[in-house]
């Protein structure tokens, strides 16, 4: 259960925290197989989170989700937990 005391981050662009983690490192460049070793995840789970990020941010490939991403990070690292975003921003601005 959690209390008012405890603050509560909002989930960047409509991803969960590790959907977020992941997007970073696709936005880093890494590879499927590398963010798996690094996670300590299989690839396949790593697919399903990708999947599931590009549906959340209603793109098609990685270089469309990087570019959603981008300015996403960097209002997320400007604002913190005060930032309110739509669930597909990309989606939207299409």
């Amino acid at each position: 259960m959690r209390t008012a005391s405890t603050p509560r981050r909002p989930r960047t662009a409509g991803l969960s925290s590790r959907e977020a983690q992941i997007m970073t490192l696709i936005a880093a460049g890494h590879s499927n197989g590398q963010i798996a070793a690094q996670l300590v995840l299989a690839e396949k789970t790593v697919k399903n989170h990708v999947n599931r990020i590009y549906a959340k941010l209603g793109v098609g490939s990685r270089p469309a989700a990087i570019s959603c991403w981008a300015p996403v990070a960097r209002a997320d690292a400007e604002a913190a937990s005060e930032l309110s975003l739509s669930a597909a921003p990309c989606a939207a601005s299409s």
